[in-house]
């Protein structure tokens, strides 16, 4: 198992000053039918501590800070290892990092990435492993958006971020060379900042890829109850989740499209490939996006991973689930994204 998944259950479960002890096992057993590696992330069994939530702003943000401070030790190895460089830039305002795998040959296509973390984790370099992959296993150049987050900042200063970058974007690239990907909340994201751009007509990305999306900030869905304590990763809605989305939303209506995009109306979407996995807590939330596409005409594709819990697929960049996702994206973008001449 890696060190970076290591560090991201132990500091993503558990409060930063009650860390766990054992992780108690899941009712059902490992499957056989995956790989070593994802077999030892299920083996890892639910984290104690992972119904121990901040119950302030004050530990909210120490909580925060304790992640972040886990998630960057390991970030230099994965981009030495990856062949990735990083570029601190600014566009709109907003502070964005820039990956480029080294023996890339640039042809004007790049990705924009939105991080997860709950519209409150993953501040500056600390979210950017996502990117990281992308950019050294996709193949692609990736701009992170550090978009701003809560408790600080609640909604819609998140998105109001993700869409400053996207129209500086749009000055020098055309949108349909421009993909737009991101897992859980950066998945939600991804599908809200192609309604606000429809919305506010702007032309649309040219693909996105919305990996295990929050569709559905509020727990409504089928996997928020039948995957509870079944899903390693976020474990139950009721955990830090519930608390984040109030966090964010604050009095806001969760089931606007702009929080919950899988309300929003998504006629005329570009071509879409969303992730989830069988033990996902949010695989409804991926699923229910995926037929709403579907059903709207949208080119829209699924991949569910055997016994994979929410976004595992980032957490090993060696597990051969976690690879063929990248690789997978990085076809799905080439195939969509067009070449800048």
């Amino acid at each position: 198992m890696s060190h970076f998944y290591r560090g991201i259950i132990s500091f993503l479960l558990a409060f930063a000053f009650a860390l766990p002890a054992e992780g108690r096992e899941c009712a059902f057993p490992v499957p056989d039918t995956v790989s070593p590696e994802l077999k030892a992330m299920i083996g890892t069994g639910i984290p104690d501590g992972w119904n121990r939530p901040p119950r302030s702003v004050e530990e909210w943000k120490n909580w925060i800070a304790a992640v972040a401070d886990a998630q960057k030790k390991e970030l230099p190895a994965l981009r030495e290892k990856l062949g990735v460089t990083m570029k601190r830039s600014v566009m709109a305002g907003v502070p964005v990092l820039i990956f480029e795998p080294r023996d890339m040959k640039d042809d004007g296509r790049v990705l924009l990435n939105l991080h997860g973390g709950g519209y409150v984790l993953g501040p500056g370099e600390a979210g950017t492993q996502e990117a990281v992959l992308m950019a050294g296993l996709g193949k692609f150049k990736v701009v992170y958006a550090d978009y701003r987050m809560a408790p600080d900042f609640p909604y819609p200063a998140a998105i109001d971020d993700a869409m400053a970058v996207y129209r500086e974007m749009l000055k020098a690239t055309p949108a349909q060379s421009i993909g737009v990907f991101g897992t859980s909340t950066g998945g939600a994201m991804t599908l809200i900042l192609t309604l606000r751009a429809k919305a506010e007509s702007l032309p649309l990305p040219g693909a996105l890829a919305a990996g295990t999306p929050w569709a559905q900030m509020n727990k409504k869905g089928d996997s928020y109850f039948t995957n509870e304590g079944v899903d390693n990763v976020l474990v139950s809605y009721d955990g830090w989740l519930a608390g984040a989305a109030e966090l964010y939303a604050g009095k806001h209506d969760m089931e606007d499209p702009y929080l919950s995009p899988v309300n929003g109306d998504v006629h005329g979407f570009p071509p879409t490939l969303l992730t989830s996995g069988t033990r996902d807590l949010f695989l409804s939330n991926t699923v229910r996006m995926h037929l709403k596409l579907r059903e709207a005409g949208v080119p829209a594709d699924l991949i569910v991973f055997e016994g994979m819990s929410h976004a595992q697929y980032h957490m090993n960049e060696d597990m051969p689930e976690g690879r063929f996702h990248f690789e997978e994206l990085g076809r799905f973008f080439r195939k969509h994204l067009a070449v800048q001449k």
